[in-house]
């Protein structure tokens, strides 16, 4: 995301050299940074404006390496001291700014529970290690519903974990030694995709790199190709497009294109020059406008979006250029280092600080033990309804609140540590039958992770009863034998099918005396070859699966859908301490497809298999996010341990 230009036609480069001032190529950075602002923003059509980061890469990737290229000619060596000062001069003061004032709003206007993991990713920012962070935790930069304020610090890492290595191989005078790094990295990224990682990343530097060692004659025709390039991947990509692989070809491919020409009369423009001066302030004040600020509509995103442009002019004209102009750091690079590391180093102790005393969520009292009220009632179920209606009332959060935001975050259960439970890759290898409780009556729990949130219940009534239970789960894989694409992938989910298959083998050899069997019912957008008729097909795939499953079991129990929420339970919690009954959503606005529950009802009816609807258990009128000192749910659409243990004497009675 940095490239250092000049402002006049010919400036002085470290080490004595000269080079030529590229307008097209300020110009090319406006490109870059709209096309990612403009895809944050959400405007229709450019979802593909993610790519103007890889604009960026292989501009940087040009720009440096050619002053690097000069030094090393000019005077035989190369002084690493001035190049990393000139980059923290460069980078530092306004990039400081943006993580202190982030901060700080994120301690304002964030959620409490989220201010600590905020404070970390500030951290991880100010050492330039944001992609590392992502990269390690997993995170989906195209689906993750609360994003860093920081996230897109990641890009600013990678660049500079490059340039850690880049100028000691320049010292080699080696093209091959350069090209050969950069392929490797480009066959790296279509072996491991990693959207944060530098290894996956390296080869767009390096591909702006060596287009800096080599000669190349001015061709105006490949500007216009080359932008042509670039808006066609932005406009007919989107968050389904692998990323990075080989579509990333086409916006490096693209700029380099651009930079070839030698010139482009539209990139050359004054109004083009300017926005790209403005290009890394912009990049860097846009994004934690739109997460803490949260504008919904169109317009409104629009809006957060100049705001952050109007920042990065005030912060270019009084912050960047008055610091990075000053002789003082050209004269002694030395203190340009250590201002660098001054800034980096207040960053992040502020970060720290803030990782060690985020703000308190106000709590009120202690609540009475909800699972042993329910335990202990004559009538479980109504003695649940009660308190049901009662939470939709309640006001302040329980100090003795069960699990706490921490622990519901990082709830893993049983199948999900040993194996049992498959995530959306890898092949089912448990590392045990999937067993977990002894007994004479062997029960069977079968589904996706909506199956997987009853183990706690179903483990529950296992050791009461003296029942066998075995957990067979995968996500996003209903039992139903419906074909599906893998969400994140957009391919087609075969390991659901084989996964599906071999249970329902497994299954068929243990004869289970009851099969308690529940799924998700968000499956509509992913039935594979978009099917005309997605209802005949949801009940074609339960037709098949409930007939396999009668023939295996003794008795079959479909287990129905749980809510999906409109809101994160712990953000919207820990916003609103002294009013909890207020993230409580309608009953009828969190159960999404209707008519697929309804299907799913009649046809296990039609087959002679029992229907529980857990509905009841979960809301009155309302859907409350705590029910006496319990929390419900762990995320949008997952019930706590607790809260499923808790429920386990209501579903007993329906149970054969």
């Amino acid at each position: 995301m940095t490239v250092t230009l000049a402002r006049r036609p010919v400036d002085q480069a470290p080490g004595g050299s000269r080079h030529t001032y590229r307008g097209d190529i300020e110009g090319l950075r406006a490109v870059a940074v709209l096309l990612v602002v403009l895809a944050h923003v959400g405007v229709p059509g450019t979802a593909g404006g993610f790519l103007g980061v890889d604009v960026f890469f292989v501009v940087s990737g040009f720009l440096i390496t050619g002053l690097l290229r000069r030094e090393i000619a000019g005077t035989g060596r190369l002084d690493l001291a001035r190049f990393y000062a000139r980059r923290m001069v460069r980078l530092l003061p306004v990039a400081t700014l943006v993580i202190v004032v982030t901060l700080a709003g994120a301690w304002f206007w964030s959620p409490p529970v989220r201010f600590a993991t905020f404070a970390g990713d500030a951290l991880a920012a100010s050492t330039w290690t944001m992609n590392l962070r992502l990269d390690t935790a997993g995170t989906d930069y195209f689906g993750d519903p609360a994003p860093s304020p920081f996230q897109h610090f990641w890009s600013l890492a990678v660049e500079e974990q490059f340039y850690l290595l880049w100028p000691l191989l320049l010292l080699a005078r080696s093209r091959v030694l350069l090209a050969g790094v950069t392929v490797a990295s480009f066959a790296w990224s279509l072996y491991a995709t990693s959207y944060f990682g530098s290894p996956s990343r390296a080869w767009e530097l390096g591909a702006g790199a060596l287009l800096a060692l080599l000669p190349f004659r001015r061709e105006p025709w490949l500007g216009w190709a080359g932008l042509a390039i670039i808006t066609a991947g932005a406009l007919s990509f989107d968050e389904t497009t692998p990323w990075p692989g080989v579509a990333t070809l086409v916006p490096v491919l693209g700029t380099v294109a651009v930079i070839a020409a030698g010139g482009n009369r539209l990139l050359e423009t004054r109004p083009m020059r300017w926005l790209g001066r403005m290009s890394y302030g912009w990049y860097l004040w846009h994004w934690p406008l739109l997460v803490l600020a949260a504008p919904v509509s169109l317009p409104d995103r629009g809006g957060a979006a100049a705001v952050a442009l109007g920042l990065a002019v005030l912060s270019h004209h009084l912050l960047e250029n008055p610091v990075r102009r000053h002789r003082l750091w050209s004269v002694r690079p030395k203190l340009g280092l250590a201002l660098g590391l001054v800034l980096a180093a207040l960053a992040a102790a502020l970060a720290g600080a803030g990782m060690v005393r985020p703000p308190g969520i106000p709590t009120h009292g202690s609540a009475p033990d909800t699972g042993r009220v329910v335990a202990a009632a004559g009538n479980p179920a109504a003695r649940l309804h009660r308190l049901l209606v009662d939470a939709n009332t309640a006001t302040d959060l329980p100090g003795n609140l069960t699990p706490d935001f921490e622990e519901a975050v990082a709830q893993r259960l049983a199948p999900q540590r040993d194996g049992c439970h498959v995530g959306l890759t890898g092949p089912f290898r448990p590392r045990g039958d999937c067993s977990y409780t002894t007994g004479s009556r062997t029960v069977v729990l079968f589904g996706d992770s909506h199956a997987l949130q009853w183990f706690p219940t179903m483990e529950e009534l296992a050791r009461k009863r003296g029942w066998r239970l075995y957990s067979f789960t995968r996500s996003s894989c209903s039992p139903a034998g419906i074909a599906l694409d893998e969400r994140r992938a957009q391919s087609r989910y075969v390991e659901c099918d084989r996964w599906r298959a071999d249970v329902l083998a497994r299954i068929a050899r243990l004869q289970p005396a009851m099969l308690v069997v529940s799924s998700s019912v968000n499956y509509r957008q992913v039935l594979t070859g978009a099917p005309a008729d997605p209802d005949a097909v949801w009940q074609t795939g339960w037709v098949r699966s409930l007939a396999a499953l009668k023939r295996a079991a003794g008795q079959v129990v479909v287990l129905g859908d749980t809510p999906f929420l409109k809101v994160a339970p712990a953000d919207c919690l820990s916003s609103n301490a002294t009013n909890i009954a207020g993230c409580a959503d309608p009953r009828a606005e969190v159960l999404p497809e209707p008519r697929w529950r309804e299907i799913q009802r009649a046809t296990a009816v039609a087959a002679g298999v029992p229907v529980v609807d857990p509905v009841p258990w979960l809301c009155a009128d309302r859907c409350p996010l705590v029910v006496g000192d319990t929390m419900v749910y762990r995320d949008s659409n997952h019930l706590t341990e607790a809260y499923a243990r808790l429920v386990a004497p209501v579903l007993e009675p329906h149970l054969p």
